[in-house]
C-alpha cells in the first residue's frame, strides 16, 4: 500500500514511517524540511516537502497515495501555533485526502479529549476527531495517553546523573505506551477491516504516577534521588504568564494539558475492545518495566566501560 505518514520527523512519526516499511508498504513522508527528515530516506522513505498549512503543498504529497497515517502536532518551540497545525492543518489535510480518494485515514489522537473541551489542544483534537468522522472517508482514530519515549529524559536520566526531579503535585497516573507498539497498532490499522469507521484507545497496560516512576527508575538504575514537587497552583500561574506573550502560547497550551492530569482520575482506558479489534495479544505489549530495566540494562553497562576506559587511560599517563 502507498502510505502518507504525516509528522514523520517526530518521536511517533518515526517509528510509523519504519514499521510501515517493514511490513512492505510504500512509504512517503510528508516534511516541511527535507534535511531535517534525511535519516527517512536512508531508511528508505521517499520524502515531499509540505506544510498542513500550505493547502496547494498536500496535493502533490497526496498524489497515488491509498492511505494516510498522521502523527503530526504541534511542538511548545513552534513558531506556528496550536491552532494553525493541529486544527487549521488538519482540516486542509483531511479535506485534501478526501479530493485525492485517499482510501483510508488512520489519525492518531488524545484519549478523553471530549472530557476537557477547555484545555486548547483536548478541544482541537476532539474537534478534528469530528471533522474527520464527518468528511466521509474510511478511518480509525487511535486515542493516545503518552509515550515512554518521552519519560527517558523527564525521569531517567536525572537519576542517573543524581539531580533533583521535578513532578507535579498530585499527577494522576497516566498508561504510557511504548511508540514502538503504538506504531504498530497505526500500520496494523490500514489492513484491518474491524478498525474502520472505529475510535479506540491504545494505551499502555498499566497508569503509572510521576513519583512511581521515579522510585522505578531508582529501583533499576540502584541509584537515589531527590524529588521536588512543583504545586499545581505554580503550573497554573506560568500558564497565564506565558498567556501574555505569542510566543509563550504553545508552551501555556501545553502547561494547560498538564494540569489535566490532576483531575483526580488515571489518564487511561480499557484495551479490550482493541485488542479484540487488532487481533493483538496484551502480553505482546512491553510495560513500563520492562522498557525501563532494557533502558538502564544498556546505560549502565556504557558507564561502566566507559569508567574502565578512563581508568585505562589514567594507568598509561602514570610515568612510573
Amino acid at each position: 500500500m502507498d502510505v502518507l505518514v504525516v509528522g514523520a520527523t517526530g518521536t511517533l512519526g518515526r517509528q510509523i514511517a519504519r514499521r510501515a516499511l517493514d511490513e512492505g508498504h510504500r512509504v512517503r513522508c510528508l516534511v516541511r524540511s527535507p534535511k531535517r527528515g534525511n535519516f527517512l530516506r536512508e531508511w528508505g522513505c521517499d520524502l515531499v516537502r509540505g506544510d498542513l498549512t500550505q493547502p496547494e503543498s498536500l496535493t502533490f504529497a497526496l498524489e497515488g497515495i491509498e492511505a494516510v497515517i498522521d502523527a503530526a502536532t504541534t511542538r511548545s518551540t513552534d513558531s506556528l501555533s496550536c491552532y494553525d497545525v493541529d486544527w487549521q492543518g488538519k482540516v486542509n489535510l483531511i479535506k485534501a485526502a478526501t479530493e485525492a480518494g485517499v482510501q483510508r485515514f488512520v489519525f492518531c489522537s488524545i484519549i478523553d479529549a471530549e472530557k476537557h473541551r477547555d484545555v486548547p489542544l483536548m478541544d482541537i483534537k476532539y474537534c478534528t476527531e469530528e471533522f474527520l468522522r464527518q468528511s466521509g472517508l474510511n478511518y480509525t482514530i487511535l486515542r493516545l495517553a503518552g509515550f515512554m519515549q518521552g519519560l527517558i529524559a523527564e525521569f531517567a536520566i536525572p537519576v542517573l546523573e543524581g539531580r533533583t526531579a521535578l513532578i507535579t503535585q498530585d499527577s494522576d497516573p497516566i498508561a504510557y505506551l511504548s511508540t514502538l507498539d503504538i506504531a504498530r497498532f497505526a500500520v496494523a490499522a490500514l489492513t484491518t477491516p474491524a478498525t474502520e469507521k472505529q475510535t479506540l484507545p491504545v494505551v499502555g497496560p498499566k497508569a503509572w504516577s510521576g513519583l512511581e516512576i521515579f522510585r522505578l527508575c531508582e529501583r533499576l538504575s540502584g541509584k537515589e534521588t531527590k524529588i521536588a514537587r512543583l504545586p499545581l497552583a505554580t503550573v497554573s500561574a506560568m500558564k497565564r504568564f506565558f498567556r501574555f506573550f505569542q510566543w509563550g502560547w504553545n508552551i501555556a497550551d501545553r502547561l494547560a494539558f498538564s494540569e489535566v492530569m490532576a483531575c483526580g482520575r488515571p489518564f487511561t482506558a480499557d484495551m479490550a475492545a482493541t485488542y479484540t479489534a487488532f487481533g493483538i495479544d496484551p502480553a505482546e505489549i512491553t510495560g513500563l518495566e520492562s522498557y525501563l530495566n532494557d533502558y538502564f540494562s544498556v546505560m549502565l553497562r556504557r558507564l561502566k566501560e566507559l569508567e574502565f576506559d578512563q581508568k585505562k587511560d589514567k594507568k598509561k599517563k602514570v610515568p612510573f
